[in-house]
């Protein structure tokens, strides 16, 4: 699974990807389980073999924000604090039962050190966090709750259903009641 996300960029060779999987362990969550709270510093990505994993912060309401929900066969970080290695403000929880495997950033420092393949394909990482950033918040300003939900839909049909009512409202920005009332006029 993983061998083929890292083949279809074109860039690494199979010695590279080869060197990549044996610097990774695996690591299982449970649902609710954290792979980083607020407050503490990231030092690792994982790739999502299997599961859902949810972004929040907690604002001084209290109430949890929602915004990001990471799939199977991605890269998943707290990326500004694995950046900066300053504490994250935000918190990764598994809202399915996920197996990861982890790459410390050690090791990801040292490929990059040790090919220009690694520092390219670690380039083409950040530009599409940045454009999918970038997408998502045009879709929040641009778009009405109904058509995110259907992007969502479209895009990752399988896994919708498994994500807390709660937890994808606030993701679209909406109350849980008014996501409700937005599935009963979705029927496909």
């Amino acid at each position: 699974m993983i061998s083929d996300f890292l083949k279809n960029f074109g860039i690494l060779t199979t010695a590279e990807i080869e060197d990549f999987l044996h610097l990774g362990t695996i690591r299982n969550l449970q649902k609710g389980e954290f792979f980083i709270s607020e407050g503490k510093s990231c030092k690792e990505v994982a790739f999502i073999k299997s599961g859902i994993l949810r972004s929040f912060f907690t604002p001084e309401s209290g109430e949890e924000i929602t915004y990001c929900i990471t799939f199977p066969n991605t890269l998943m970080t707290a990326y500004s604090s694995f950046i900066t290695s300053l504490p994250t403000l935000e918190n990764i929880q598994a809202v399915a039962p996920c197996e990861l495997l982890i790459i410390k950033k050690a090791a990801i420092d040292q490929l990059s050190k040790s090919s220009l393949n690694w520092v390219t394909f670690f380039k083409i990482i950040a530009e599409q966090q940045y454009i999918e950033l970038e997408k998502r918040l045009f879709l929040f300003q641009k778009e009405k709750a109904k058509k995110r939900y259907m992007d969502l839909l479209e895009n990752q049909p399988a896994y919708v259903q498994q994500i807390p009512l709660q937890y994808l409202a606030s993701y679209l920005g909406i109350t849980p009641r008014h996501l409700s009332r937005l599935r009963k006029e979705i029927v496909f």
